[in-house]
């Protein structure tokens, strides 16, 4: 629970500083995700035993799959219960936490609903970070990766690491993986519909 009280404060902090200061970055970001990445790599590397493969390779297959055929069954039920065209519904949530992408390509065909990916998935994003720890203590560990969609290979990693341990780790890098891949392709499909 500590863990999840410094990802709040230092959102909130981060947003009264971004408020009132405006400071530049460039790039730093970037660099800081792709160093997080390399840590994480190396503990895997240390932790990570070849006997494992052929259990997490059945997981890490079947896994994707079922999170964004999760994600598209939840965005066609919103999509119901909102009263929206299905189509936006789907694309939405085809995104799997992918915001950067999901919102510019839904964007355009619609801007309102371009946001809403941007927003949607964000927030996806967002809640994987603050209910991770607290989901995996109800839901097996491997499993609750599919709550962070594309971004369990890289923005949600260190969280899933951290409280998954290595071995999920490698799990949620192949989910990400796997996502990233597909969610560049079932967005603009899901809206030439």
């Amino acid at each position: 629970m500590r863990f999840l009280a410094y990802v709040l404060a230092s959102l909130v902090l981060g947003i009264i500083v971004g408020h009132f200061y405006s400071p530049e970055f460039g790039n730093l970001y970037e660099i800081m995700l792709y160093l997080l990445i390399l840590i994480i790599g190396i503990d895997i590397g240390q932790n990570f035993r070849l006997g494992e493969i052929k259990k997490i390779g059945k997981l890490a297959i079947k896994l994707p799959f079922s999170t964004l055929i999760g994600s598209l069954v939840g965005g066609l039920l919103a999509s119901l219960l909102l009263r929206m065209e299905p189509r936006w519904g789907l694309a939405v949530a085809a995104g799997c936490g992918w915001y950067s992408i999901t919102g510019p390509i839904i964007a355009q065909y619609s801007a309102v609903y371009g946001t809403l990916g941007f927003l949607a998935n964000l927030t996806r994003e967002i809640f994987t970070v603050l209910l991770y720890p607290v989901v995996t203590k109800r839901i097996p560990k491997d499993l609750a990766v599919s709550m962070g969609g594309a971004t369990t290979m890289d923005t949600t990693l260190p969280v899933i690491t951290k409280f998954g341990g290595s071995e999920v780790a490698l799990v949620a890098f192949v989910h990400g993986f796997v996502l990233t891949a597909v969610v560049p392709f079932i967005v603009p499909f899901i809206l030439q519909l």
